[in-house]
């Protein structure tokens, strides 16, 4: 599961970038393009950075950031869909969506997984 996160995190990361040239250029799109873009690119870098993690404890840590920047950018998507009626971000939505749900389940896992092992 690793490396197929990792890469559908990264695709999701260039689907935003790409989104960056079919985005309206008013004052409200850009501030909310701004912090979608934020978001929406650290759901992966967090990602990573739990797979590198030292300890069990920092792997959760981390994973709940992923977790945090991936609802977060379910918020700012849906603020851009909003604001501007023309633009179909439906698979970027479901995509994040989808991403809150497997970070869920993977901190869910991890929290067992670590109470297991002090049980044996």
């Amino acid at each position: 599961m690793s490396q197929q996160l990792k890469d559908r995190t990264k695709a999701f990361a260039e689907a935003l970038i790409h989104l960056g040239s079919e985005r309206p250029r008013s004052a409200t799109a850009e501030t909310i393009w701004t912090q979608l873009l934020r978001s929406g690119l650290s759901v992966g870098a967090n990602y990573r950075s739990a797979c590198c993690a030292r300890s069990r404890a920092e792997f959760v840590a981390k994973l709940h950031i992923a977790r945090e920047e991936a609802d977060e950018t379910q918020y700012w998507i849906e603020l851009m869909q909003e604001s501007v009626k023309d633009l179909d971000l439906s698979a970027l939505l479901k995509e994040a969506q989808e991403l809150t749900a497997i970070l869920t389940v993977s901190i869910s896992t991890a929290k067992r997984n670590s109470a297991a092992s002090y049980t044996r």
